[in-house]
């Protein structure tokens, strides 16, 4: 069952500008994971496959200002923040239910060298906050439209895909109805074919290229919208696939990167 959970955080000590990459917030959710189950929490930091779960970078904007993915400036002590952590795989929600259950705010956590305490999660959708949700695989699928041909997509942070041995930030559509459907295939019980996306075909770009950069790297992503038609005469199952997939993208993410804040997409439905 994908979760997408919304974690309200709030600093206790300033954060550094350097202590806000990609980096550190894996690092402080590995400790998350850590504090219920260390053996987890170093099987995650080693897996090589599809990852199981995606992070954002910390925001301290309302959504309306669109999603933070690099910081110029230290996060000041007391500054309300959130953080969303998507998890694809049910043992790993399952095995981290606990802290959700007894969350204490009181508990300091460490980002890099500063100290932040966890006031609330939110599991389930709000009015202002789209990033919150969750759904059964199967869920998805029977709530997907089998007549919808337009899937919107806005990319939110800087996402790019591996090819060959080199990156790509051009999305195309086999590079991102690919990366959904490994995931997919890897997390669901539901298997569903390639060939399905070969009925898509784009018909809207509004797309710019940024960069992320971290102490060790430097990654150019594009953001901004892309607009997919599914075109011909095309059967409804495989209709309410390819929305399956599209609905997906919140949970997932797509292309490379999405532990450490980048391929943030989510479907756009106005």
């Amino acid at each position: 069952m994908p979760h997408s959970l919304v974690l309200q955080l709030q600093p206790q000590s300033p954060i550094p500008a350097s202590h806000l990459s990609g980096r550190h917030l894996h690092a402080l959710f590995l400790d998350l994971v850590r504090s219920q189950d260390p053996t987890l929490s170093k099987a995650l930091h080693t897996q090589t496959s599809e990852k199981s779960f995606t992070l954002s970078a910390l925001q301290t904007k309302s959504r309306d200002s669109g999603l933070q993915y690099q910081h110029d400036h230290a996060i000041a002590a007391g500054t309300p923040c959130w953080w969303r952590i998507s998890l694809l795989d049910d043992a790993l929600f399952g095995k981290l239910a606990p802290l959700w259950l007894t969350l204490n705010s009181q508990q300091p956590w460490h980002l890099g060298a500063a100290e932040i305490t966890v006031t609330s999660v939110l599991g389930t959708p709000q009015p202002r906050q789209p990033w919150a949700g969750f759904a059964t695989y199967p869920q998805m699928v029977e709530e997907a439209s089998d007549r919808d041909r337009q899937v919107k997509f806005l990319f939110c942070t800087p996402t790019t895909f591996r090819q060959a041995k080199y990156d790509s930030a051009l999305p195309t559509r086999d590079l991102v109805f690919q990366s959904l459907l490994r995931r997919w295939n890897q997390y669901s019980e539901i298997v569903f074919l390639e060939a399905i996306i070969e009925a898509i075909f784009p018909s809207f770009f509004d797309i710019r290229t940024d960069i992320v950069i971290d102490s060790r790297s430097k990654f150019i992503g594009c953001v901004g919208e892309v607009t997919f038609q599914i075109l011909g005469d095309v059967e409804a199952q495989t209709i309410r696939q390819i929305n399956t997939l599209a609905d997906f993208a919140l949970y997932a993410g797509v292309g490379r990167k999405t532990p450490m804040g980048m391929g943030m997409v989510r479907r756009r439905r106005k």
